[in-house]
Order: C-alpha cells, then structure tokens, then sequence
C-alpha cells in the first residue's frame, strides 16, 4: 500500500544538487537489491511543499528496468523548503544559512531514510564480519581520522574514517570479570561467545583457574566462528598480530592461559593433563568441533592469514622459512611440523609466507588459504615495506578472504584483527598507533565494497583501549602528531616550564624517543625509561620515530578502562545502540545470522 509522509526541514543540504553521488537522476539500489530511490525537485506552489523542496519516491524495481516506475512507488515523502516568515527572515537566518546546519538537517534526513529500510528479521544475515581494532580507544579514532585527513590535505577534525559514516553505534564497556582494566583475551572471548570471563583466559568462562589446566575441562564456550562453522558457513581469521594472539585465538580455541601459544610455552603439568597449545588447536581445528558436537560434519577454517610461524615449526634451523630473522625460527619442542600438518589435511589449498606468494592465490580456486607472513608479529604498517620478502596489507588480506568465503551460498564468518594498533601504543608510538588504525578503516571500506549491505553484518569495534589521550588547546587543522599551536597563534604554546607541548601524549610507558625516520614502533622499547619534561623546541614531533613524552615510568604503556566505540551496518545493526557489556556483541551476531538454530539444525 502506498503511504504518503510530509517531512518539514528548515534546511536540506540535497536541494542543492539532488542528482546521486554516482552521476545518475537519483535512483539507485544497493548491490543485489531491488530497492530504488528517486528523487525530484518540486517547484514553489506546489501542494505538498508551498515553498518548494525535494518529492523522495521509494519502492522495488519489479521488472527490473532500472527505472522506478509510478505503479511500483510503495512511499513519497517530502523534505519542502520552510515557508520564509518575519521572524525567520530576520531572526534566524544566520543560523538555517550556514553550512553546519545544512549538514546537520542532512544527516537527519538521512537518519530517516536508514530507519525506514530497517529490517528487523532474525536470521536476515547471511554474512557476517567482525572488525576488532586491537587497543583502538576513542581517543585513537579520532587522531587517526584527523591525521587520516590531513594526510589528504584537510584540515582533518572533519574528515570520516570508513566505519565513522557507518548507519549504527553504540559502546563496550571492556572491564573482565575479575579486572576493571581488561586484557584482550578476556575481552575477545566475550565478543565472541557472549560470556564475559578474566584476564589471561580464552575461550573459558570465569569458573576457571588461569593456568590450571585440570579447571579447563567443562568450562569451554563456544563462540560465533564455531557456530557459523557448524551452521555449514565458511569460516576465516585475519590478524596483524601472531595468529596464536589473544584476540584471534579467542575465535577458536580454549586455553587456561593466553601463553601458551605453542607447547614450548606450557608447564608439563599442563601436557600431561592433556591441554592443547593454541597453535595445535588451530591445526585441530576440525577435528576438534567434530568430537566436541556428535554429529558435525565441518570442513575447518578456509582463510587463516596472520604472524606467529615460530609456534608451527620445530625447533630446527632446518625447517627455517627464507625470511627467518631468528637463527633458529621455530620454538615447538615436540618436533611437529604444524605447516606441514596443514598442508596433509588440505592438499587442494594453499600455505603462504610472503606476498608473491599470496598474490598468486586464486580465490575462486583455493578451498582453504594459511598464510603465515612473518616469525611473530607482521610489520607495523608503516614498516611494512621493510619485511624481507614482502607482506600483503591489511586491507589486501580482508578482500582476499571475503573472495574466497564468498564462494559459499551458505555465507561465510570473518574476523579481521589490527592487532598492531595495540602494540604501537604499549610502545609509546601515535605514529605507528595511528597509521595501523588507518589502515583498520582501509580494510574495513574493503570489506564495505566487497560485500552486499542488504546480508552482511559488519561490526567495527575495539577490545579495549589505552592511557592515550588528545590534550592542550590546539587550533584547527593544527597537526595532530604536533606540537600545541593556539587559536589564532603561529608559535607553539608554553608550558609553565617554558617549553612546548604535544597535542598527544601517553599516561605511562617508556616515554620520550627521537628516533627520527625509524618505522618500527618497538625501537622504542631500547634504552630505560625516559619520564619528566623534555625540550621539543628543537624536535620534529611529526617523524614516525618521535614517541610521546609520559608520566608514570613503565616497561610498556598499559590499557586503560574506559568504554570503547561499536559501530554497525547491515542486518541487525540496529540492535547495536547504547551503553553495553561487551558480550552484546555475540549476542546481535547471533541474532542476525541466527547461528545457534542454524547450527542445530544442521546437527540433526
């Protein structure tokens, strides 16, 4: 039935230019979908919209022609130009005329629409994405979105990063169960199992002992990746950090402690009560589901991309890869090849270590993808292009694996970690923090393109965040990585000491380094801890080797525990709005995908 809605704005950005962002008359439709949208200008006198505005027609494109024709409008609305009168003409025009209000009038109208295409049907989501920004407090998006612009030559407070323009948003509150400021394997295994746990534990609830091994058994959960894999999706995980990491292995394994990445790394006692390394886990990954649920029939991960080799390979200078930067790379001291393992139990995919190598991949071909780019961590993202034998970005990594899940017509699970972003902070370095949350957005607007909005959620979110802070009165558009410059000043401001300041600095940490040109955030754990005061009059504080000054004298910068960003698009992104536990997340995934019943359904 056709409905008919008269929208009164003071001001619509679109009357000055009502064509689509992509040249046409205004109809456009999402990719897979048959919605249409058409716009017109109504002149002055017209009936609706006295004193003109915008006719917004809306409906489905049944016979698939392109064009919304009359019979298949479904609503009209109309966003009319307000009636001019005395008080508004001489009162108010300073403020309906100006840009900021424009824009302002703009969004809400847009605010509209998203709320009226809102599907609010369980299961509608055939894909989902979960994006984690390691570390990636609110204060790290904003920087990062600031000097995201200004490298584009804006100012930068105005410029949007990807998933700030996202429809949907909310907050995480981060804290464990047994700790107000959280780690991440703690946090990641509420996101994905929707159970809040401690510190230092994956995929186990609190009722466990970390490291104890003999606690483990009976306390595992199971998280949204189980579940998709169970339903019959295809499932992958991406991170910039050892794939054996906190946060991605809290997508697939269970482990009393977020050490014990490889078997070098356990107590004996914990070998002998039959604990599993995470690394094991990961190659068991199949195996493992099967004989945890009587019945299932799975095909394991179809995309692993990541750091961490030394947890897959002996300790043997003979199984050394060609960009090894240790004399022995590997550190399994049971003698097991993992790699190897992999490859026996997927003879049709394909294990990588280098860029040529993952190049080569053809995503239409290859039923399951490991890479493995380096011996631990990949390379910050402004190092990257120091790696021996090169490492693809993140954002070629996430368009990767969608290309490759996406050959299944169930739909596929996805998470996509910036685990980098973290340990450029725990390094005292913005620069490195920031540009690794840059290339976050890239990957996140790879994943936007990549897929059909109408059956892909895509979550963006950040385990927790750090004692990083934006601080000073600097003016618009003043550099972000900096020194404080005030409003209408061309000098850098004073300190009651007499020496400038940084716009971003760091609670505690190592502190205060002039390195330069170095790319590599962690140069700055060389040499003690530098607190107090320093002279940057004479210090370029924009270098990728300046680390921020600090407070409190530590090893390493540490996590703070305030609220981190949830922002959301596609089926059931609504659900994610207000002030959350982090295990939310888990909570809309399922939801959207409907991943319990499916998985279920497919045991029976």
């Amino acid at each position: 039935m056709k409905t008919l809605n008269l929208i009164s704005l003071a001001v619509l950005a679109t009357l000055a230019g009502c064509e689509g962002s992509d040249g046409n008359d205004g109809t456009s439709g999402d990719k897979g979908v048959n919605s249409l949208i058409k716009q017109t200008l109504v002149s002055v006198g017209h009936e609706q919209c006295l004193n003109g505005g915008v006719k917004i027609d809306s409906g489905l494109d049944n016979d698939g022609s392109g064009t919304l024709d009359a019979s298949e409008i479904e609503a009209t609305e109309f966003v009319c130009t307000p009636t001019i009168t005395k008080i508004q003409g001489s009162a108010l025009t300073a403020t309906t005329n100006n840009l900021w209000y424009e824009q302002g009038q703009s969004v809400l109208a847009q605010a509209k629409l998203n709320t009226k295409s809102l599907v609010n049907t369980r299961g509608k989501a055939k894909n989902i994405i979960l994006f984690v920004g390691d570390g990636m407090g609110i204060s790290t998006v904003t920087a990062a979105r600031i000097l995201a612009g200004q490298q584009l030559g804006k100012l930068g407070e105005e410029h949007q990063l990807s998933f700030d323009k996202f429809p949907y948003s909310g907050f995480a509150k981060t804290y464990n169960v047994d700790a107000q400021t959280p780690d991440s394997a703690g946090t990641m295994t509420a996101m994905m199992s929707g159970v809040k746990t401690d510190v230092g534990v994956i995929g186990v609830s609190e009722a466990i002992s970390r490291g104890d091994c003999s606690t483990l058994f009976g306390n595992e959960l199971v998280t949204a990746l189980e579940l998709a894999e169970l339903a019959g999706k295809s499932t992958g995980i991406i991170s910039t950090a050892r794939i054996t990491h906190a946060t991605p292995a809290a997508t697939y394994a269970k482990s009393a402690e977020r050490n014990w990445e490889d078997i070098s790394d356990m107590p004996a006692e914990a070998i002998a009560a039959g604990c599993q390394d995470i690394a094991s886990q990961l190659i068991n990954f199949e195996s493992n589901i099967e004989s945890r649920f009587p019945g299932a029939d799975v095909d394991g991960l179809e995309v692993v991309l990541g750091g961490g080799r030394r947890h897959f390979l002996p300790k043997d200078a003979a199984f050394n890869s060609p960009d090894a930067s240790s004399a022995v790379e590997g550190d399994r001291t049971d003698g097991r090849d993992l790699t190897a393992e992999w490859q026996v139990q997927y003879p049709t995919g394909s294990y990588v270590i280098d860029q040529a190598g993952f190049d080569a991949v053809d995503a239409n071909t290859t039923s399951h993808l490991f890479g493995l780019f380096n011996e631990s961590h990949m390379h910050y993202e402004a190092d990257r292009k120091n790696d021996i034998l090169g490492e693809p970005s993140l954002r070629e990594m996430t368009s990767k694996a969608i290309d490759i899940l996406d050959n299944n017509e169930e739909g596929f699970f996805l998470m996509v970690e910036a685990g980098r972003i973290d340990h450029a902070h725990h390094a005292g370095s913005a620069y490195g923090a920031l540009t690794d949350t840059i290339a976050f957005a890239d990957a996140v607007q790879a994943a936007v393109e990549a897929t059909n909005p109408a059956e892909t959620l895509i979550i963006v979110t950040a385990d927790h965040s750090h004692v990083f802070t934006m601080a000073g009165y600097p003016k618009r558009g003043n550099p972000i990585l900096g020194k404080v410059v005030a409003v209408g000043e061309t000098e850098p401001s004073l300190a009651k000491d007499g020496m400038p300041y940084t716009t971003l600095g760091y609670t505690n940490g190592k502190g205060f380094r002039d390195l330069g040109a170095e790319t590599n955030a962690d140069a700055g754990y060389n040499g003690d801890a530098v607190t107090g005061r320093q002279d940057l009059t004479l210090v370029d504080t924009n270098t990728s080797g300046f680390h921020q000054e600090t407070l409190v004298p530590r090893g390493s910068e540490t996590h703070a525990g305030e609220d981190v960003g949830i922002y959301a698009m596609g089926p059931g992104a609504h659900l994610i709005t207000g002030t959350n536990e982090q295990s939310i997340i888990f909570h809309v995934m399922d939801y959207a995908a409907d991943l319990v019943k499916k998985a279920e359904m497919a045991m029976d």
